[in-house]
């Protein structure tokens, strides 16, 4: 006769309830425009618990933006799997960008709003968007190398405007559309620079 096992559910620590909580209110409605009196409600914690997990409101952020990119290129790199060939994987980043946008409560780039409403040169949000950043340019060069591409950043830097504009132009737009036809124009681009045009 075996015992009764016991009940495998943890409850979230007081970190990890505060971070969903600024992920929820962040992305909904602003980095700035949420105080962190709404986040502490939100997360049914103590104020001290806040400033033990993060120390400030700006480093809340700073885990909340690091978070959303963690996901971010998670999502990607597991969306890439599914295609079979290098060019394939260098367009398939606009097929997972035009999933991303058609899901319920897409707000825009998390990074592209909090940028929007930041002001600190150097802070938190401004090191963790560029980080993004730069990490999405990387892997584009990577694609378009593996790809054949022979100038594999100057094609990164075109597919950059490409996927920044479906991403605002989805939020904008409230359609995923903007993703597809921005698939398209990377085609030709991607195309035309294995072409050697």
């Amino acid at each position: 006769m075996s015992a009764a096992s016991p009940s495998t559910t943890r409850r979230p620590s007081a970190r990890e309830r505060l971070l969903a909580a600024a992920d929820e209110l962040f992305y909904a409605e602003g980095v700035h425009t949420v105080g962190i009196d709404r986040i502490i409600e939100r997360a049914g914690v103590a104020k001290a618990s806040l400033y033990s997990s993060f120390g400030s409101k700006e480093e809340l952020v700073r885990a909340y933006l690091e978070n959303r990119h963690e996901i971010r290129r998670n999502r990607i790199r597991a969306g890439l799997e599914r295609f079979d060939n290098p060019r394939d994987r260098l367009l398939g980043v606009f097929d997972v960008l035009a999933e991303v946008t058609a899901t319920p409560g897409f707000r825009g780039c998390a990074f592209y709003n909090a940028s929007a409403e930041s002001v600190a040169e150097g802070g938190a949000v401004e090191q963790v968007s560029n980080a993004n950043r730069a990490w999405t340019r990387g892997l584009f060069t990577e694609l378009a190398r593996d790809a054949g591409v022979a100038d594999p950043p100057a094609l990164a830097d075109q597919l950059m405007i490409l996927y920044d504009g479906a991403s605002v132009g989805a939020r904008m737009d409230k359609h995923s559309a903007a993703a597809a036809l921005a698939r398209g124009v990377a085609a030709r681009l991607v195309d035309a620079a294995l072409a050697g045009e």
